[in-house]
């Protein structure tokens, strides 16, 4: 399953969160459901099949992931020590795409998705185009030379972050700068969603 590019309201809605990573926007008064047997739909109980799925769609598009790579993330995860949930929480905010996004360069990580493509980021002075590339501790990343007056740029930080800077983080936006100083923690996770639901499904 390839990621998902359609309405993005209408995919909050049906999993009855707010994603920051995907949108901006909410869907204000309208919590049910699409569709007009929505209002119907939310009084229905749903099996744990159908939670613990709603669960990884939470994940999946908030970060702008394909099945494949929230698989992938999972099996990294059990591989690591302590609880597989957050650890595989912890390897997806780490992705260089979501710390551009988190640091209040660009709207959406999917706007960030693009400008990293683009080859617009360095990575302790090495130019990176990948938006999973994995960020540590200590690694400091900047804007490059030219892009650094792009307008998206400078009007999103003039504008604030609609996703909220983390602990983890350190930005500079005048230097157009961001270090990270230490590991996402499970509080800096921008979304209500249940890990071990996740880890449920996967692990069947």
């Amino acid at each position: 399953m390839s990621r998902y590019s359609g309405p993005r309201i209408k995919k909050i809605r049906s999993l009855g969160v707010d994603l920051p990573g995907l949108t901006r926007k909410t869907p204000g008064k309208r919590t049910n459901s699409p569709g007009e047997q929505g209002a119907m739909r939310r009084r229905r109980r749903f099996s744990t099949f159908r939670l613990q799925l709603q669960e990884k769609q939470k994940i999946r598009y908030n970060y702008g992931l394909s099945e494949k790579n929230l698989r992938a993330y999972y099996k990294k995860a059990t591989r690591m020590k302590g609880e597989t949930g957050k650890n595989m929480l912890q390897l997806i905010e780490s992705r260089l795409d979501n710390v551009v996004a988190r640091a209040g360069f660009l709207p959406t990580i999917p706007a960030a998705r693009q400008m990293v493509t683009h080859g617009h980021f360095q990575v302790n002075g090495r130019r990176v185009s990948i938006p999973s590339y994995s960020v540590k501790i200590g690694d400091v990343i900047t804007l490059k030379e030219k892009s650094r007056d792009l307008k998206v740029i400078k009007e999103n930080i003039a504008s604030g972050s609609g996703i909220g800077v983390p602990d983890f983080l350190d930005v500079a936006p005048k230097a157009r700068k961001i270090t990270v100083k230490s590991l996402p923690a499970r509080e800096d996770v921008p979304i209500e969603v249940d890990e071990r639901m996740v880890v449920e499904f996967y692990s069947k």
